[in-house]
């Protein structure tokens, strides 16, 4: 019996402890205007990106809405994304929107492989 409890205590000593989890890599997206657009009828889609060097890695589609519906500063839509997989790599992160019967636009900026945290504010003119 004592044989086997220092058996177990030596393997209990050579278990290795596992390694530290990364933090998650986060981007907050901010969208309002500082535009008076009262009257603006037509409508808007925005989508929020985010991309690396090979793909677009997370893509999602805001509700549609009138141009006039655009939320001040004080209002404004805020969406918050952790980074999918917690790719490492230097990112593109933004906006793209599509007017309808206009056309289709769009606004990034660079997120870098050593930042945990990107805030991207985009006032809509």
């Amino acid at each position: 019996m004592l044989v086997s409890f220092l058996v177990l205590s030596c393997n209990k000593d050579n278990q290795k402890t596992n390694p530290p989890v990364p933090s998650s890599r986060l981007v907050r997206y901010e969208l309002f205007t500082n535009e008076d657009f009262l009257g603006e009828q037509k409508i808007i889609h925005f989508r929020v990106q985010m991309m690396n060097a090979q793909k677009i890695i997370f893509d999602s589609l805001l509700a549609p809405m009138k141009i006039e519906e655009i939320s001040d500063s004080a209002h404004k839509i805020v969406v918050l994304k952790t980074v999918p997989g917690n790719d490492s790599s230097d990112l593109k992160v933004g906006f793209v929107y599509e007017i309808e019967t206009v056309g289709v636009a769009g606004y990034y900026e660079g997120f870098l492989g050593k930042d945990s945290f990107k805030l991207i504010r985009y006032a809509f003119r």
